[in-house]
């Protein structure tokens, strides 16, 4: 009986201590409201970095590659020699041309004073002007073939992979390497139709049209970007639309073929926040605990609309900015009982404590 009694006594002291204990692990709870502010979200697209300038240089004329005056990554200046095909064979086509046009130019020399005299017709005097203007041009067309022996860059960039090497025989179009103008980038991203309608009916000042790149390594790209075309089709597999955004690029750290991610603000009038602490998940919906004038806690779901770091901007119609939410606590909320014990803070000091861009 005695050792019955111990044990009885013991369990009940046990007993009191852990209820003692839960009374104190819980918590107070803490109401506030939601915010209605207008708030600006950040979007991330994926995106392809491609240079202003990027084109192939190519052989324009059959023959040996004589010289190569750049080297692969070297910067060339626009007007900078790039290649040399030897020349030895258009040089002698030039000179041919030039004897059969100034023998051309005798002719017609001659026919005109004889046409003075009336020694010859007018016609024959026009003939032996065409055939001298058509030499002429000759002339033209072998200095031009004689010229394209000569690379020069059109204009100031970087050099990729070289193709050839010294003494590699060309065809025409042969490529010999690739330029890239990297001083301004433009970089293209896809973005689905509702976004585009979003942003095309929403006002755009030019704060709008400012977009920020990701890198691959994460970090973000220190020069910020414009928005300047978006293109005419929308892609009706995807359902998306590209967009180009061009960023300056003075320290030539972006290259062309290049891969990150844009960042794009929109602005939402009028939203409605809910801090994320206070919400809570059920079978894959977003539920608060809203505590009506009766005291009673009621649990209510929400249907979020855009995610921002700690929020939820959410729609309208299950909350609105009048009703009380539990903001902390929530953990000792359970729906259907009656709120005793708690505090209310003002939704511009709740919010003070998360991380909010709004505008």
């Amino acid at each position: 009986m005695c050792v019955g009694l111990v044990a009885s006594i013991i369990l009940s002291g046990c007993h009191k201590h852990v209820e003692h204990v839960e009374e104190e692990e819980k918590s107070q709870l803490i109401l506030t409201k939601p915010l209605v502010q207008d708030t600006v979200v950040t979007r991330e697209y994926v995106c392809q970095i491609r240079s202003n300038r990027n084109i192939e240089v190519r052989a324009l004329e059959r023959g040996y590659l004589e010289s190569i005056f750049v080297k692969e990554g070297q910067l060339v200046k626009e007007g900078e020699p790039m290649f040399k095909i030897l020349p030895l064979v258009y040089q002698a086509e030039l000179k041919s041309k030039e004897a059969e046009a100034q023998v051309a130019k005798v002719e017609y020399e001659n026919t005109e004073r004889l046409t003075k005299q009336n020694v010859v017709s007018d016609k024959e005097l026009a003939m032996a002007k065409a055939k001298y203007e058509q030499r002429l041009a000759e002339v033209g067309l072998a200095q031009a073939h004689l010229g394209f022996t000569n690379f020069k860059a059109p204009f100031s960039g970087l050099i990729d992979r070289l193709r050839v090497r010294n003494g590699s025989l060309l065809d025409e179009g042969d490529l010999l390497t690739t330029l890239s103008d990297n001083s301004e980038m433009w970089v293209y991203f896809n973005v689905p139709e509702a976004e585009y309608l979003d942003y095309m009916s929403q006002e755009q000042p030019e704060e709008r049209k400012k977009v920020s790149l990701v890198m691959a390594n994460g970090a973000v790209f220190k020069e910020s970007g414009r928005i300047n075309v978006i293109e005419a089709e929308f892609n009706n597999q995807t359902g998306t639309i590209p967009f180009r955004a061009d960023f300056p690029n003075p320290d030539r750290l972006l290259r062309h073929g290049e891969t990150g991610n844009i960042r794009m603000k929109k602005l939402v009038k009028g939203a409605l926040l809910i801090p994320q602490k206070s919400t809570f998940e059920v079978l894959d919906h977003h539920y608060v605990f809203v505590v009506g004038k009766d005291e009673i806690v009621k649990q209510e779901r929400i249907h979020i609309v855009e995610e921002v770091e700690d929020l939820f901007i959410v729609a309208p119609g299950s909350v609105s900015e009048n009703d009380r939410i539990i903001f902390e606590g929530l953990r000792d909320a359970h729906d259907g009982e009656k709120a005793t014990d708690y505090e209310f803070e003002e939704p511009k000091e709740a919010f003070k404590k998360l991380k909010l861009k709004a505008e």
